[in-house]
C-alpha cells in the first residue's frame, strides 16, 4: 500500500517530469516537493490539486491518501487504533449530518 507522497512520486517518475518540472507547476521549492514524496512533510489542499492537476491523477482519490496518511501516522501506536476509526466514522456521519441540517 502506497503512501500519498508514494504515489506522487512514481507517477512523476512514470511521466517522466522533473522534481523541479512539476515543483514549478505547483509553485513550490523542489525541495518541498522532495519532502512531500517522502512523507516529510504534508502538502496543502492547494498543492495537491495541482499535483492532481500535472500528474493526471484523480483530485479526489489523491486527497483522500493524504487525508488517511494523516490519520494513520497520528494513530498507528495505539491499542485501540481501528476501534477509535470505527467511532471517529460515525462522529464524521453525525458532524457532517448536523451541518446539512438534517437533526
Amino acid at each position: 500500500m502506497q503512501t500519498g507522497g508514494q504515489i506522487i512520486k512514481t507517477k512523476r517518475e512514470t511521466l517522466g517530469l522533473l522534481l523541479r518540472q512539476v515543483a514549478a507547476h505547483v509553485d513550490i521549492d523542489q525541495a518541498i516537493l522532495s519532502k512531500i514524496e517522502r512523507g516529510e512533510r504534508k502538502p496543502s489542499k492547494e498543492n495537491i490539486i495541482k499535483l492532481a492537476e500535472i500528474l493526471s491523477l484523480d483530485e479526489q482519490e489523491l486527497m483522500i491518501q493524504f487525508i488517511s496518511d494523516k490519520i494513520a501516522y497520528e494513530i498507528s501506536d495505539e491499542d485501540f487504533a481501528t476501534q477509535a476509526l470505527k467511532v471517529a466514522e460515525q462522529k464524521v456521519k453525525y458532524l457532517k449530518s448536523t451541518k446539512n441540517g438534517k437533526v
